[in-house]
């Protein structure tokens, strides 16, 4: 069961990433781009949840709080902040370079630092969790990019509004 949540979670926490690789992909990004920009997203998903997870160490250590409390705080309010972040105007997109990718990809990355913290709570095998969440994410960055210029903007937040809501179902499973 732990495999199936953390696939889930994985699939979750790439809906953001994938709905703003749709709005990127109108740009006509080459190969190369999507590529290195897949690239990207998957590493950062790959490094942020450890680095969470190390952080959630000292957090416990600290506040004598039930990690299962912790684990639904933290995916209750990333999934309410994907809810809301469908509701949100969009801005112009132009063509990134290196730095914007990197910050691209840190920006899409940070729910996984996020998760990161109560990841021992959810599979205690935190690389294999972050290796899942890595491939994932790129997948589904790289999906986006491509299928950016087919798929119009409508789509994009549907699926930032199916992730969070997942995310928020499965932090309520942890306290339920």
């Amino acid at each position: 069961m732990q495999i199936i949540t953390t696939i889930i979670i994985a699939i979750s926490l790439s809906m953001d990433a994938f709905s703003l690789s749709i709005a990127y992909g109108t740009l006509n990004l080459n190969k190369k781009e999507i590529s290195l920009l897949s690239i990207i997203v998957g590493i950062y998903h790959f490094i942020m949840p450890q680095i969470g997870h190390q952080i959630g160490i000292k957090i416990l250590q600290i506040l004598p709080l039930e990690p299962e409390i912790i684990v639904f705080l933290v995916l209750f309010l990333i999934g309410l902040q994907m809810i809301l972040e469908t509701i949100k105007e969009e801005k112009n997109i132009k063509k990134m370079n290196i730095k914007e990718m990197l910050i691209f990809g840190f920006a899409v990355s940070i729910d996984s630092f996020s998760v990161g913290i109560g990841l021992e709570t959810i599979c205690n095998n935190i690389i294999l969790s972050s290796l899942l969440f890595s491939i994932s994410s790129f997948l589904f960055t790289n999906i986006g990019l491509k299928l950016g210029t087919k798929i119009n903007e409508y789509v994009g937040k549907i699926s930032t509004l199916m992730g969070g809501i997942i995310l928020m179902i499965i932090g309520l499973l942890y306290i339920i």
